[in-house]
């Protein structure tokens, strides 16, 4: 394969690949991103999101190699944070985050996890003969050959955990494989405060979607970055565009991605797939949206009559649900039972039998549990700031940043959906049960 080439993108315009990143690109594992819409369903609400995952991990390949020469990481650095840029989403489920929770009570990993496994050489997890994503070579192999360290790389997608020193590595441990973690900024340009994923998918999400809310100055944020005592912290120069950071998060968060009609969508789907047969939950991040579509279209039933209407927009309504200011201590406790899947599930059952319905046509959507015990629903919103040689948290420095930390990303704390036909019903029997 030729030494490099230069990729148009939308977002970043030109963006220059050199081996040993070209090799990844063209990986069948990357390939499929091709198949996985960055916003899922998002698309039955803006017409334009029908981007890619491809186009997202390219775009925060290009971002965090930025990143990388702006804070001078050395050419081992370098190749090893290219390569997790590139990777972190290969293991991504079909239709964005929409299956994410079913695959991680199959798995008990989430994408995340499962791609840093992937990279480091778990066999269980590639693809298999006859599948059109196989390769002769695995992704360890590949790096191996490139002389990177696939260890290295899949430390660097695997989230951090909250305490590492940041003066040596950290023994991680995935399924009895250990390996020493990267030095904390590698780590944080992929999953920090202000890091290259979020910067990506900002930006992008606004371009298609038409919504500009998410427009940030990447260039200023790139130029005021820099690593202290080991982790990633912004210069005072760039605390305003943080700021215009932090702001356009909170807001697209609101606008787009818990928008109720996108999650009830979204929610359907999930529905869907939880009760087709186990097979079609089966190794998800192997799968493409279009093996999705024509496994549900297959099976009799729910799979495939919410599946149709998904695919001529009849989407379920909202019949009942409990603002999120309205959470009162003694609502909490139940909430958050409900944050439990197997707990929900059961709950989704009690409701359809008050309401003389099948489980499939009542669906209980709640918000995370982090949100639900902090009421932060935004998070990664404490940005290191260095400021004439001491570091201060964005949230002490800017009334606006502590503000952000407190404002709910959507209206509700539980919403209850099913067919409009059943809403009046299916709204009783929320009210008598929750």
């Amino acid at each position: 394969m030729r030494k490099g080439k230069t990729v148009h993108d939308s977002v970043h315009g030109g963006i220059p690949i050199e081996q040993p990143f070209l090799s990844l690109l063209h990986r069948p594992e990357m390939q499929r991103l091709h198949n996985i819409k960055q916003l899922g369903l998002s698309y039955l609400v803006f017409p334009g999101a029908n981007h890619t995952r491809f186009e997202h991990s390219l775009g925060v390949f290009h971002l965090a190699m930025g990143m990388g020469r702006a804070i001078e990481a050395d050419e081992k650095e370098l190749k090893e944070l290219g390569a997790a840029a590139m990777l972190h989403d290969i293991c991504h489920p079909p239709f964005s985050h929409t299956l994410e929770e079913i695959m991680q009570v199959s798995t008990g990993k989430d994408h995340m996890e499962l791609a840093a496994a992937l990279i480091s050489g778990d066999e269980s997890l590639r693809f298999p003969r006859g599948s059109p994503f196989h390769s002769e070579y695995s992704l360890a192999e590949e790096l191996e050959s490139s002389g990177v360290d696939p260890q290295m790389v899949a430390s660097i997608v695997a989230e951090p955990m909250n305490e590492v020193n940041p003066s040596q590595g950290s023994l991680l441990t995935d399924d009895g494989q250990s390996f020493f973690g990267a030095p904390r900024y590698l780590n944080q340009i992929i999953h920090g405060p202000v890091d290259a994923d979020q910067m990506d998918y900002l930006l992008r999400d606004a371009h298609y979607t038409g919504v500009a809310h998410g427009i940030i100055d990447r260039d200023r944020i790139l130029s005021t970055i820099m690593v202290h005592n080991g982790s990633l912290v912004v210069g005072k120069g760039g605390a305003a565009a943080v700021e215009g950071m932090m702001v356009a998060r909170s807001l697209m968060y609101s606008s787009i991605y818990f928008h109720k009609t996108v999650r009830i969508a979204e929610m359907m789907m999930a529905k869907a797939v939880e009760c087709a047969q186990p097979s079609t939950r089966e190794g998800l991040h192997m799968k493409t949206e279009a093996d999705i579509v024509n496994d549900l279209l297959a099976q009799e039933g729910a799979p495939r009559e919410i599946l149709c209407r998904l695919l001529r927009r009849d989407l379920f309504k909202k019949a009942y649900s409990i603002s999120g200011e309205d959470v009162e201590d003694g609502h909490l406790q139940c909430l958050l039972k409900l944050t439990d899947y197997n707990h929900r599930k059961e709950v989704e059952q009690d409701i359809a039998d008050r309401a003389g319905l099948s489980s499939s046509q009542v669906i209980v959507d709640v918000s995370s549990r982090s949100a639900l015990l902090s009421m932060s629903h935004i998070g990664k919103t404490d940005v290191p700031i260095l400021e004439d040689g001491r570091i201060r948290p964005m949230s002490r420095r800017s009334p606006l940043a502590k503000a952000l930390q407190n404002r709910s990303i959507h209206d509700w704390a539980l919403m209850v959906s099913c067919p409009a036909e059943d809403r009046e019903k299916v709204s009783k029997a929320a009210k008598a049960l929750l």
